[in-house]
C-alpha cells in the first residue's frame, strides 16, 4: 500500500519524481513540483534538445532512452502526446512496478495503466501551456482520478501543493472536459489567428482586437456565454452575413467556416 504518512506536507513515498515528457505541460509542472518541495530526479524525452533544456532548468539528469529511466523514483508523471502514451507505459512501469504512475492527458482514460501498475491515476491540469509563458498554478483547476482511495487523496494533496484546486472527475467526464476545452481555447485561439490574417491583408494591426477579445472573455465571468453573444449571427442579420460572405469569396474555406459558425450560433440561441 502507498505510504500515507506526511513529512513537510508530502507523502513520504512520493518525494522523488521522474518527468516522462518534456513538452509544454512538463516544462511548467517541473518547476512547480520543485517549488512544492519535490525532487525531480530525472527527465525523459525522446527529443534530446527538449530533455536537456528541461533538465537544465531543474538541475537534474536526463535520458532519451526508456530503458535508462531511473528505476528508483517514487512517482512517474507522464506528459506525452496521446499517441505515444500507450507505447511508453509498459516499458516504463516495468522499471519500478510499485511506484505511483500518473498521466496528465485530458482525453486518455485512467485504465491505460490497468494490469500494469499497482498504483496509478490521472492529474489533468486544465489550462493552456506554452513553454515561453508562465502559468499561475493557483488559478489552474486539476481534475484527478485515482485507482483507489489513497491514490485519489494523494493526487488531491499534490494538486493543492502545486497551488491549484482539485476536482474529482471520471475518465468519461474528463473526455468531455477536454473536448469542451478544445472549443473554448484552441478553436477560439484559431479564430484570433484568422482575424490576424484578415487584418494583415488590409494593413491593420491585430492589437486593435485585444480590447474586444479581453472584454469578451471578461463578460463570461458574469454572464452565460449565450447571454454574452452579440453580432450579426445572434439576430441572423442576413444582409450583414451575406456581405461578409462576399468579402470572403477569395477564401472559400473561411467563407464556409463563417457560414457554419453563424448558423450554429443562431441555432444555439433559438433552441
Amino acid at each position: 500500500m502507498m505510504n500515507k504518512e506526511l513529512i513537510d506536507g508530502q507523502p513520504v513515498s512520493l518525494k522523488k519524481v521522474v518527468l516522462v515528457g518534456a513538452g509544454n505541460v512538463a516544462t511548467h509542472l517541473g518547476p512547480a513540483l520543485c517549488d512544492a518541495g519535490y525532487e525531480v530526479v530525472q527527465v525523459f524525452s525522446r527529443t534530446e534538445a527538449s530533455a536537456s533544456a528541461l533538465a537544465g532548468k531543474l538541475h537534474c539528469p536526463y535520458t532519451t532512452r526508456l530503458d535508462m529511466v531511473n528505476p528508483e523514483a517514487d512517482m512517474y508523471i507522464v506528459s506525452v502526446k496521446d499517441s505515444a502514451l500507450e507505447k511508453v507505459i509498459p516499458p516504463l512501469v516495468s522499471r519500478h512496478p510499485d511506484a505511483f504512475f500518473v498521466h496528465t492527458a485530458g482525453s486518455m482514460p485512467m485504465n491505460v495503466w490497468k494490469g500494469l501498475a499497482r498504483h496509478y491515476g490521472v492529474l489533468y491540469p486544465m489550462q493552456t501551456f506554452s513553454k515561453g509563458r508562465g502559468v499561475d498554478f493557483s488559478t489552474v483547476p486539476f481534475f484527478v482520478e485515482g485507482s483507489g482511495k489513497e491514490e485519489m487523496e494523494t493526487l488531491k494533496i499534490l494538486a493543492g501543493q502545486l497551488g491549484g484546486k482539485a476536482y474529482e472527475a471520471t475518465s468519461e467526464q474528463r473526455r468531455y472536459l477536454h473536448v469542451a476545452a478544445v472549443f473554448a481555447c484552441n478553436f477560439a485561439n484559431h479564430m484570433y489567428a484568422v482575424a490576424e490574417h484578415l487584418l494583415a491583408l488590409h494593413g491593420l494591426p491585430f492589437g486593435a482586437m485585444l480590447p474586444l477579445i479581453d472584454e469578451t472573455a471578461r463578460k463570461v465571468h458574469e454572464l452565460s456565454p449565450l447571454e454574452a453573444q452579440t453580432g450579426p449571427a445572434r439576430r441572423y442579420d442576413e444582409n450583414v452575413i451575406n456581405r461578409h460572405l462576399s468579402m470572403l469569396a477569395d477564401e472559400p474555406e473561411l467563407a464556409e467556416l463563417y457560414e457554419l459558425i453563424s448558423k450554429n450560433i443562431h441555432k444555439f440561441l433559438s433552441s
